[in-house]
C-alpha cells in the first residue's frame, strides 16, 4: 500500500469521512499523545512558565488537547478544511488557521516560543500495517503537485523554513517528527533549514529498533550559549514498555472525555472564563453568541 502523501494532496486525502475516522481512531490518539509529550521534552521549555506554541499541521486538535493539559497556549495551522472542521466541533482551545505552509507563514516576527509537528495525519489502516507509512507535514512538502517552479519541493521547503524562522522568537526551538523514505530527503530538509538560519540536526530515538525507531528534526533559533545550542539527547538502549504507567496515563485522559469523545473542561467555569469563551467564539465568527450582561456567569440560587 502506497504512502498517503503519494495518493493525493492532504486537503483532498483528508475529506470529511477520513478526517472523522482519523480522529476517532484510538491508536492515532495514543500515538499523538505519546509523540506530543516527547516533542515537549525536545523543545526544552522553561518549567512552570507560559509559552505560546505553533502546532503545524494541527489536524483535528488531538495534539492541541495535550498542550492544553500541559498548560500551554497554542495556535494551529492546517491545509485540510475537514480536519479543522472536526477540531471546531470538538471545541479545541487553540486558534485555528487554514493555510498551505508551503506558501509560508504570515505571522508577526517573534510571535511563538516554539513550534512542533510530531506525528501528523496518517491513515489508520497504514498505521496498523506499516509503521514507516506515517506522514508528517515535511513529507507532504516533498511532493510537487504541479510542474510550476513554485510547487517544487525545494521552493516550498525554503518558504516554509524561512517564514517559520521569522515567526519564532530568539531563542526558541522547533521539533518535527517524520519518517524519511531516504537519506536524500534528510539531506534536502536539513540543508534548506540551515540556509534559512536554523541550527540543530536530526535526533533518532531507539535507532536499533524497527518498531520504536523515531526520527526527529530538532531546530533552534539563536542561542547565546548553554543548552539552547545543543542538539537534544536521543533515547537509546532497550525499549521498556511500562504497561501500567501507559495504561494509567491513557485512563486518566479517557476520564477527561465525555461520551462523544470531547474533552471535559478542567478549568473553573466562572464569569471571566465565560467572557473569554464568548469572545473566542465571536472572533471565530460563530453565530448566536449570547450578549454580555450583569447576569453573565451568575450562579442560580438553589430551588427546593
Amino acid at each position: 500500500m502506497s504512502r498517503p502523501e503519494l495518493q493525493a494532496p492532504p486537503e483532498i486525502y483528508y475529506g470529511d469521512t477520513e478526517a472523522k475516522k482519523y480522529t476517532k481512531n484510538t491508536r492515532n490518539q495514543q500515538i499523538q499523545a505519546d509523540m506530543t509529550y516527547r516533542a515537549l521534552e525536545l523543545l526544552n521549555l522553561t518549567p512552570d512558565e507560559p509559552a505560546f506554541l505553533l502546532d503545524i499541521g494541527c489536524g483535528s486538535g488531538l495534539s492541541g488537547e495535550i498542550l492544553d493539559e500541559e498548560g500551554y497556549i497554542w495556535a494551529g495551522v492546517d491545509i485540510a478544511p475537514s480536519m479543522l472542521e472536526v477540531a471546531l466541533e470538538r471545541e479545541v482551545e487553540g486558534d485555528l488557521f487554514l493555510q498551505d505552509i508551503g506558501q509560508g507563514f504570515g505571522f508577526r516576527p517573534g510571535s511563538f516560543d516554539g513550534a512542533i509537528r510530531y506525528l501528523s495525519h496518517q491513515s489508520p489502516i497504514l498505521a496498523l500495517r506499516y509503521q514507516s507509512s506515517s506522514v508528517s507535514v515535511l513529507q507532504w512538502l516533498l511532493n510537487a503537485e504541479t510542474s510550476h517552479p513554485t510547487s517544487s519541493p525545494p521552493h516550498r521547503l525554503n518558504r516554509f523554513f524561512t517564514t517559520l524562522h521569522s515567526a519564532l522568537r530568539n531563542p526558541s526551538r522547533a521539533v518535527f517528527q517524520f519518517y524519511p523514505s531516504s537519506d536524500d530527503q534528510i539531506q534536502l530538509i536539513t540543508s534548506i533549514a540551515q540556509k534559512a538560519g536554523f541550527g540543530g540536526g536530526v535526533v533518532i530515538d531507539y535507532p536499533n529498533s524497527n518498531k520504536a525507531r523515531k526520527v526527529f528534526l530538532c531546530l533552534y533559533v539563536g542561542g547565546g550559549g548553554g543548552q539552547q545550542q545543543q542538539i537534544p539527547q536521543a533515547l537509546d538502549g532497550d525499549v521498556k514498555e511500562d504497561g501500567k504507567v501507559r495504561f494509567e496515563r491513557r485512563r486518566a485522559r479517557d476520564l477527561r472525555k465525555d461520551n462523544n469523545g470531547k474533552r471535559k473542561s478542567q478549568k473553573v467555569v466562572d464569569r471571566d472564563w465565560i467572557l473569554r469563551k464568548k469572545e473566542l467564539y465571536r472572533k471565530r465568527g460563530k453565530e448566536s453568541v449570547p450578549r454580555d450582561s450583569k447576569f453573565t456567569g451568575r450562579k442560580r440560587k438553589p430551588v427546593f
